[in-house]
């Protein structure tokens, strides 16, 4: 009889265990499929971009780069300028 009630505690404990197995893997599905949306895709990518932008501006102390703007500003400007000509010529 000890044997069966020891059988029966091992086979609840081990469909507990696949229970919680089961949970963990439907979560991590649900996680892939909302990672997987383009809203959220598109989400991380702005913010990833906004992050590398502000260290690309900004000091570690946070205090603002000038010459880097000042750089950034001269590309985007010599860009526009490029643009514009050769529409201008055509």
């Amino acid at each position: 009889m000890a044997e069966l009630e020891q059988k029966s505690t091992s086979v609840g404990a081990i469909e507990a265990d696949i229970n919680a197995t089961r949970d963990r893997l439907a979560a991590t599905i649900d996680e892939l499929a909302f990672r997987a949306q383009p809203k959220e895709i598109a989400r991380r990518e702005v913010a990833s971009v906004k992050a590398s932008l502000y260290a690309a501006t900004h000091t570690p102390e946070g205090d603002l780069r000038v010459e880097r703007v000042a750089a950034i500003g001269a590309a985007v400007a010599a860009v526009l300028g490029l643009v514009i000509w050769r529409r201008t010529r055509d």
